[in-house]
């Protein structure tokens, strides 16, 4: 066999991990850069529909199938008032945005981002501000939102023009308020104290709600873990998730480093599951938290630029990074390892869908394309729907700067019984050669090969630009199936799909 590195894997449909929710195929929009002016919504433009969204962009949204969408931040949720964002648009007041230092003019709020999600699909995820605001205000949005009629708050909504309750079901309590950036930055006793607070003011206005409390902002913070376990030994009772936020770059150019930070994402889950459970045993209780990464990507590109925008502009170009291919790959494996995690990682919201930090990218008053980061989370959202197996996994390892013991391949199973699909998602870290894989797949029996997408480039720096798409996947893959033992040879490189599906007429 002419290939040096080969990996083993056995798959088998009773090693489960856990039923996967399809929210952790969430994005995120922030009143940030031309996520929203620009992005979802530009009515000038020639695509767009009556009520201003372009339609070329939703397009492209409903297509990566997003399940569930934050709104509307992030930093700048914590200096936002909601009340600015609804009413009549020549009424609304426009406000200085201290998170990003721009000028807000609230064209867009919380009842044109309901719409905007039906358009493409979507649940809103709905954060509020603890950081210049907190209880009251957060109640009062709830009210406006989901209570049916008869109040003032939904009596207002309906003179609005939006007659039937949003029903929003998750909402955020802030953001990353351990952050010393964050407007209204608090210690984790005073943000404990305050999210329990909230949280049982909004489940007396609504019970059936679900509720996110503030993790930490990412791993390196000095407060980590302990922010999260102070916030719980407060609201374990009231919340129902904890956010982790994180993000990685490549500024070094040490690739084999760069694609295995995925590693530290992992670790930084299984943290977190301690930390949570440490205070369940604490408390005695019998009531399970779980994970909402509610911000994830790939954010580095765009630093240098961002540090010359002039303040006080109205939808300026913040943050927007131009993936590459290498970038494609680790965003792979950070969705590969939020479906290791399955059974605690419920929510996950890639930061952001369009423009900042995005697989979306647009201009104004012009056309929209897909950046290289697109195809892997297109194929994780649309193939990645079931359950999560544990496959038993041989691969070879590497060591770099950063990391030791880093295998070369990085995969993650999922069977959906419903349409008697397994996708095997992989990911072949080796820079120089293609990787042999050799997958005991018999407990699945009569199944074959449906397709195998791989998305490669000889150029780990190649990117997508509005007049050349240089990274998209293809449909050659040479994966094959015999007597239940599944052999495919990964490329250098690659983000690989591969797909079976049991035979027409085989027993069920």
């Amino acid at each position: 066999m002419p290939y040096s590195q080969k990996a083993k894997m056995i798959l088998d449909k009773d090693f489960k991990i856990a039923e996967i929710d399809p929210r952790i195929y969430g994005s995120f929009i922030e009143h940030l850069g031309r996520a929203v002016y620009g992005g979802i919504y530009e009515p000038d433009h020639p695509l767009a529909d009556e009520k201003g969204f372009r339609t070329d962009v939703a397009g492209l949204v409903k297509e990566l199938n997003v399940p569930i969408v934050r709104y509307p931040g992030g930093n700048f949720v914590s200096g936002y008032n909601w009340e600015d964002g609804v009413g009549p648009r020549d009424k609304r007041p426009r406000r200085l945005d201290l998170a990003w230092k721009t000028v807000e003019t609230n064209q867009v709020g919380v009842n044109e981002f309901v719409d905007w999600c039906k358009l493409v699909n979507s649940e809103v995820m709905m954060a509020v501000n603890l950081g210049t605001r907190g209880v009251d205000a957060a109640r009062n949005l709830l009210e406006y939102c989901n209570h049916p009629e008869g109040t003032y708050w939904s009596d207002l909504r309906i003179s609005h023009g939006y007659k039937e309750p949003h029903k929003i079901r998750t909402w955020c309590l802030g953001n990353e308020m351990d952050g010393p950036w964050q407007i209204g930055h608090k210690t984790a006793e005073e943000y404990g104290r305050l999210a329990v607070e909230t949280a049982k003011a909004m489940k007396w206005v609504d019970p059936d709600i679900e509720l996110v409390a503030c993790g930490s902002s990412n791993t390196a913070m000095p407060t980590f873990p302990q922010w999260e376990a102070t916030t719980l030994e407060h609201a374990y009772d009231e919340v129902d998730y904890i956010s982790l936020h994180q993000y990685y770059g490549n500024p070094s150019n040490d690739t084999a480093s760069y694609l295995a930070k995925s590693l530290d994402m992992d670790n930084f889950i299984k943290t977190v599951i301690s930390t949570c459970d440490f205070i369940k045993a604490k408390k005695r209780s019998k009531k399970t938290i779980n994970l909402s990464f509610d911000e994830w990507n790939v954010w580095y590109h765009s630093n240098d630029a961002d540090k010359k925008i002039a303040p006080w502009l109205i939808a300026p170009p913040q943050l927007e990074d131009v993936y590459n291919f290498e970038d494609a790959l680790l965003v792979g494996c950070m969705l590969i390892t939020f479906l290791k995690h399955a059974d605690r990682v419920k929510i996950a919201c890639l930061a952001q869908l369009v423009n900042v930090i995005a697989p979306i990218r647009t201009e104004n008053g012009g056309m929209s394309w897909k950046q290289t980061i697109f195809y892997p989370y297109l194929h994780a959202s649309l193939y990645g729907r079931g359950v999560a197996l544990n496959p038993v996994i041989s691969s070879p390892k590497y060591d770099c700067a950063e990391f030791t013991d880093v295998p070369y391949l990085e995969s993650a199973a999922v069977y959906n019984e419903e349409n008697e699909e397994v996708t095997l998602f992989a990911v072949n870290r080796h820079l120089k050669e293609g990787l042999y894989l050799e997958c005991d797949i018999r407990s699945f029996e009569d199944y074959q090969v449906l397709e195998h997408i791989v998305l490669e480039h000889d150029d780990l720096k190649a990117v997508n630009t509005a007049d050349a798409e240089r990274v998209k996947p293809h449909h050659q893959g040479n994966a094959e199936l015999k007597d239940g033992i599944l052999i495919a040879i990964l490329p250098k490189s690659s983000w690989n799909v591969i797909r079976l599906k049991k035979s027409e007429g085989s027993p069920g």
